[in-house]
């Protein structure tokens, strides 16, 4: 089974790699390696992954069509899994041009290619922040995804649309996976869970809009992968349904003060605290109802968030300082 994976350097995409990889799939890898965050980071995953004999990597944007349809060309992929996208809810207000390009048209490149070349499953990358201002808790596959609160969320729902109709028009079997608030080791640089490290163990002051009240689904790295793992181990071939969505969440929303305090108490520090009012394009709180993903695959998320954070600042320490 040949697995091609974007965005390979990438948070997510690492951790999906080193899963597969230890599968003994045989697992392609492209990324573009944008410089949206330290570039440095991306190429040690990448040399991780290339320590693995049954793992390549090539250089390639999405936006690149003729190049990503000559790999599709050479190697018949079995499955594709599509993480690959200009992530951040904050840096898609001011620089929505981006989001475009990578989140819409290079997802059209991936489908076509996908419908093209006969790929027999596309998953990919949706988010929680699908669900926008949706006030009903917890987040549930059936809810409506009409009004998200940031252009992020709004490429997101985009592609949800366009798997749809593909799936609908070509028969190309899509899992879309909507991603809860995904954190642990090789995190990327921009996102809380790091930020609230370095500046703790430094003596900076963090900043916690809505004063930390935001209610988080945080969900550790390795229950997104086994998730991912038992979708593509899943037999599909006698179903007649080409369109799927799943949450993947820890379904054990924490508020972002907590989160801050295991964080505390591993690193045996207090945190000097900014407390802020919530800032535009942010959900208050996410919580994913994770019925539908546990019947389909009988998954369960088997780590909790103190045990992740403490993973995560184990590694932390070990990689920065």
């Amino acid at each position: 089974m040949k697995i091609l994976i974007t965005g390979a350097a990438g948070f997510i995409g690492f951790h999906t790699s080193l899963k597969l990889l230890s599968k003994n799939c045989i697992v392609i890898g492209i990324d573009n390696l944008n410089d949206y965050y330290d570039i440095n980071l991306k190429k040690k995953r990448i040399s991780i992954l290339k320590k693995y004999k049954n793992f390549r990597f090539f250089k390639i944007d999405l936006l690149n069509l003729k190049r990503l349809s000559k790999l599709f060309k050479d190697n018949e992929f079995t499955i594709v899994i599509n993480l690959a996208a200009q992530a951040g809810v904050q840096f898609s207000i001011t620089n929505p041009y981006k989001y475009i390009e990578s989140n819409i048209i290079g997802f059209f490149n991936i489908l076509e290619c996908c419908r093209k070349f006969k790929t027999k499953i596309l998953l990919y990358a949706s988010s929680s922040s699908v669900y926008g201002d949706n006030s009903t808790l917890p987040f549930s596959e059936s809810d409506k995804t009409l009004k998200p609160l940031s252009f992020y969320g709004a490429t997101k729902i985009s592609n949800e649309a366009m798997a749809y109709s593909y799936s609908n028009l070509y028969g190309l079997k899509t899992i879309g996976l909507r991603f809860f608030t995904v954190f642990g080791p090789w995190g990327r640089p921009d996102m809380a869970p790091m930020k609230f490290i370095q500046a703790i163990l430094n003596n900076k002051p963090i900043k916690l809009f809505n004063k930390g009240k935001h209610l988080r689904d945080f969900t550790y790295i390795d229950d997104i992968t086994l998730a991912i793992f038992k979708l593509i181990k899943k037999k599909t071939t006698k179903e007649n349904i080409h369109f799927k969505i799943f949450n993947i969440g820890n379904n054990k929303p924490i508020k972002l003060l907590n989160f801050v305090k295991f964080i505390e108490n591993k690193i045996g520090k207090k945190a000097k605290k900014i407390l802020l009012p919530i800032q535009k394009g942010d959900v208050k709180n996410t919580h994913a109802n994770i019925s539908k993903i546990k019947k389909y695959i009988n998954f369960t998320p088997k780590v909790t968030v103190e045990n992740g954070v403490s993973k995560l600042v184990d590694w932390y320490l070990d990689y920065y300082c």
